[in-house]
C-alpha cells in the first residue's frame, strides 16, 4: 500500500484519488472538490479529502441537496462587498 503525504499537489491527488489530474482541476474550477492555492499551486490535505469523500458516500454527516456537500462549508468564505462598497472601490456612480 503506498504511503499518501497528508499535503498533496495535484498528480497525487488525482493518482489517490483514481482520476486524471485534467478531472482533478475541472473538479477544483467548479468548486466541488475541497482544495488550498500555495502560491500558485493548487494543494489538497490527505484528511480533508478522506472526511470529504467519506460525506459523499455517506457515511458520515448528514448530507445536503443532491448528496452534494457544499464546497463552502469546508473553505473559508470571503467576506462580502456591500453593493455600495463595490461602486466606491470601483468608483462607479
Amino acid at each position: 500500500m503506498a504511503e499518501w503525504p497528508e499535503v498533496m499537489n495535484i498528480d497525487r491527488t488525482a493518482e489517490y484519488l483514481g482520476v486524471t489530474p485534467d478531472t482533478l482541476y475541472k473538479h477544483v474550477k467548479e468548486g466541488t472538490i475541497p482544495a488550498f492555492k500555495l502560491g500558485n499551486r493548487w494543494k489538497f490535505k490527505k484528511s480533508v479529502l478522506d472526511g470529504w469523500m467519506e460525506r459523499e458516500c455517506g457515511i458520515g454527516e448528514a448530507r445536503g441537496k443532491k448528496g452534494r456537500i457544499p464546497v463552502d462549508t469546508l473553505r473559508k468564505k470571503r467576506p462580502s462587498i456591500s453593493s455600495s462598497a463595490r461602486k466606491f472601490r470601483t468608483g462607479a456612480g
